[in-house]
């Protein structure tokens, strides 16, 4: 098990953000938007090297449940119904860290395949 957990997982109001809290102290607020785009499920991430989706279209999409997996991660359910990715605590620590950074990487694919934020359609 990862010497890092959250001590607090809380989804806002308008459930387009989640605040996670370590045990070291650290939070960070992180976008439901952020958090879809860059699930560790296999619809994105491939089952392999080379296979990885950008998904478009998803700026306002919102967090719906969370579901505890062991005492190592969550499982996110977004309310545009992908419920696949299981968060590892390690996983949600990189993305408060790297967020930023992976974010811009991930809007210069949409960039590059002619893709937006806003319009729904296909992953590729």
């Amino acid at each position: 098990m990862s010497d890092i957990w959250p001590t607090e997982l809380r989804v806002s109001k308008d459930r387009q953000r989640l605040a996670v809290t370590f045990n070291d102290g650290e939070s960070f607020e992180l976008s439901a938007e952020m958090l879809r785009v860059l699930s560790p499920s296999a619809e994105v991430q491939g089952h392999g090297p080379g296979q990885k989706l950008t998904v478009p279209g998803k700026r306002n999409v919102g967090i719906m449940s969370m579901t505890p997996t062991g005492n190592y991660a969550v499982r996110i359910g977004f309310d545009d119904m992908h419920d696949t990715g299981i968060f590892t605590w390690t996983y949600l620590r990189e993305l408060g860290e790297r967020g930023e950074e992976l974010f811009s990487a991930y809007e210069n694919e949409l960039r590059e395949k002619g893709m937006t934020r806003d319009t729904s359609e296909k992953p590729r």
